[in-house]
């Protein structure tokens, strides 16, 4: 039986104003617990009053504690206390730690916010444009610097959006109808059922025996699978979320390294931020790998009268495609290098690991046939008129009906839920920040002043390329963004004398690499951030970094190749 530790310190008497002596005493647990009140709670720390046994202290009838309750091991633990007068004295509750809002973030937020609202509006800007950009740039600002979780800051911007009237409540959740937030929810309760049934280990374990010597050569192989899948799966919400977010996890549980409890830098990290800036390169190669690039080419035939076809974009993008997808890696390897570079053992216990697997349970070929039944669709959606958020609906229902994931563990997945309120909260004023014109007014003006340089086409080209790339920073859409600026952006470079196919072509390659900015600018984005496995400023940073070099990729080697196969 456990014992507790009691020392007690009596105040001076005020009847006989003699000092009590004090009582060190070893009790057992139970003699104890057999002394106090049916009410007396040990585990919380909490106690009003209690009695101590005579056998203790003659002098001590009543003692209450001063000091909380400190709980070591077991039943285990220590209190001071003081002998109590007959009326017990009122013990002031512990101050509790501040559990809102960080003050200076927020402070930083909402002054952003109010010092642009007060800012003279620009002529061609509504006021209610320009109050939308004001709260947008707080919200971004909130995000950044995290006041609150993400959910709850992106809540606050679609509050004072609504109470300003700067948006109506509907408009202000109108993207929360928008099927990508809640395909990239229904990724992670996927993530859920892959892992939860011990497929996701069973996968990982595979990928570990055959390229686990290395932590590079692992990671490359993700990289290559996930741009193989590319061309077939026209999402590349679907392409993380739906397969590569589950697999990572699993790999990084697996080589013992998890969000939250400091592993993350052993392999996480590195691999969630690799599969996602690669993930952007994987879209930008195919007409078919992310579903905004069918809008480039809708609208570069709008333009110019002439199309972008399938085979035409993979023969511009293959070269700086694969060059991006070697040096990226590579390069955060070097830069944000996991702890664990090499395991030469690891391959001999994966297959070790495997054997004591043994054969696939039953919940484990649910979820493979669930899984493949929704690759199927997502490859085939368009031939039998399916889209990938519906596929992802269905799968999730088979998992739910199987009871191989329930609704209550569904629920339990916070970051999803997060996940789909800041993200539906930024489309939301991104995509009205366009519809109140602000975004055409932006491209106007970078086009007179493009225009007005009169600089040689590439120069004026290079202007538009890095505007056009790094205004992606008030999107949260590739969609949104290609259907604000695009045709501006093409239509005014061909007038400066850049070639129109060639400049149609850069763009939208662009228009794909951009989305590595930020962790809401494409739909891969929230899913690899959400694992919560690399901090939002050093995605963000690195995310900067990414973005210089695939820029000096594909327009230097790119520019070379394109040149070759007579592009300009």
């Amino acid at each position: 039986m456990a014992s507790l530790a009691l020392t007690s310190s009596f105040l001076p008497s005020l009847q006989s104003r003699r000092r009590k002596p004090e009582v060190n005493a070893q009790i057992r647990f139970s003699s104890l617990r057999s002394s106090l009140p049916k009410t007396a709670i040990f585990d919380s720390g909490i106690r009003t009053s209690f009695r101590i046994p005579s056998s203790l202290s003659s002098e001590a009838k009543s003692i209450k504690p001063a000091l909380d309750f400190r709980s070591s091991r077991g039943n285990l633990g220590t209190f001071t206390v003081r002998a109590a007068s007959s009326s017990p004295a009122t013990v002031a509750p512990a101050s509790q730690p501040w559990q809102g809002a960080a003050i200076k973030p927020l402070i930083a937020s909402i002054a952003t916010g109010i010092i642009l609202w007060f800012v003279p509006v620009p002529s061609g800007v509504s006021r209610n444009a320009w109050q939308l950009l004001a709260i947008f740039l707080a919200t971004i600002v909130g995000i950044i610097t995290q006041p609150l979780p993400l959910g709850a800051v992106a809540l606050l911007g679609l509050g004072a959006s609504v109470l300003t009237k700067t948006l109506t409540f509907s408009a202000a959740f109108s993207a929360f109808g928008d099927p990508i937030p809640w395909l990239i929810a229904l990724a992670f309760f996927f993530a859920r059922g892959f892992i939860k049934t011990g497929l996701g280990n069973r996968i990982a374990y595979q990928f570990v025996s055959l390229f686990g010597s290395s932590t590079l050569g692992l990671g490359y192989s993700l990289v290559f699978s996930e741009a193989l899948l590319a061309p077939a799966i026209p999402s590349v919400s679907a392409r993380a979320g739906g397969i590569f977010l589950p697999l990572v996890k699993s790999l990084c549980v697996a080589c013992g390294s998890n969000a939250g409890d400091g592993t993350e830098k052993r392999l996480g990290s590195w691999l969630m931020l690799t599969c996602f800036q690669t993930s952007v390169i994987s879209s930008s190669m195919f007409l078919t790998a992310m579903a905004a690039n069918p809008l480039s080419a809708t609208l570069t035939y709008n333009t110019i009268k002439q199309t972008i076809g399938w085979t035409d974009w993979a023969k511009a993008a293959i070269v700086p495609g694969l060059i991006s997808l070697i040096v990226v890696p590579l390069l955060l390897y070097v830069i944000y290098p996991p702890t664990v570079k090499s395991s030469p053992d690891a391959p001999k216990l994966a297959r070790e690991k495997l054997e004591k697997m043994g054969p696939m349970s039953n919940n484990e070929i649910i979820m493979a046939g669930t899984l493949l039944l929704t690759v199927g669709l997502w490859v085939f959606g368009g031939v039998l008129n399916v889209d990938a958020v519906t596929a992802a609906i269905l799968g999730l229902s088979v998992l739910l009906v199987t009871g191989v994931v329930t609704w209550k563990e569904c629920l339990a997945e916070a970051v999803a839920w997060d996940t789909l309120t800041w993200f539906a909260a930024l489309i939301a004023m991104a995509g009205y920040l366009n519809k109140y014109g602000l975004i055409s007014w932006f491209s106007q003006t970078v086009v007179k002043f493009v225009g007005g340089l009169e600089l040689s086409w590439q120069l004026s080209f290079g202007i538009l390329v890095l505007l056009y790339f790094y205004s992606h920073y008030f999107f949260a859409s590739g969609a949104a963004h290609i259907g604000a600026m695009f045709t501006a952006f093409l239509s005014v470079a061909s007038a400066l004398g850049t070639p129109p196919y060639f400049g149609a072509i850069v763009l939208s390659f662009l228009s794909n690499l951009m989305g590595g900015l930020t962790h809401y600018g494409i739909g891969s984005a929230p899913v690899f951030y959400g694992a919560n496995y690399v901090p939002l400023a050093q995605w963000w940073g690195y995310g900067f970094l990414i973005s210089v070099v695939n820029i000096i990729i594909w327009l230097g080697a790119g520019g070379i190749w394109w040149k070759a196969i007579g592009l300009w």
